[in-house]
């Protein structure tokens, strides 16, 4: 199956109890054959914590041994939107 754009919807609380759905999520995504862009959908996101980093940082690092794909944050706001920002995720993920 050829996917061009992967779209994750993330949960209202984004934290380690989610760990287990993200991690299905990523495997679901690195069997994929070809993915140009990785979206994350924070629009639901109100809390996030230390763990939700932790995952981004490593859905990031496997993106870039595996596909090289465009990662990005869309609709983050609030509060989450300011961790991520903290948390210096712009580094790794465009915000749209």
């Amino acid at each position: 199956m050829v996917v061009d754009i992967y779209n994750i919807r993330l949960p209202n609380r984004f934290d380690f109890s989610h760990h287990k759905i993200f991690n299905q999520e990523i495997e679901s995504l690195f069997k994929q054959s070809n993915v140009k862009e990785i979206h994350l959908d924070f629009s639901q996101v109100n809390y996030l914590d230390s763990s939700a980093l932790g995952m981004l940082v490593l859905l990031s690092k496997k993106n870039e041994k595996l596909f090289g794909a465009k990662l990005s944050i869309k609709g983050a706001h609030g509060s989450a939107f300011e961790i991520l920002e903290i948390a210096q995720m712009g580094r790794l993920y465009a915000f749209i």
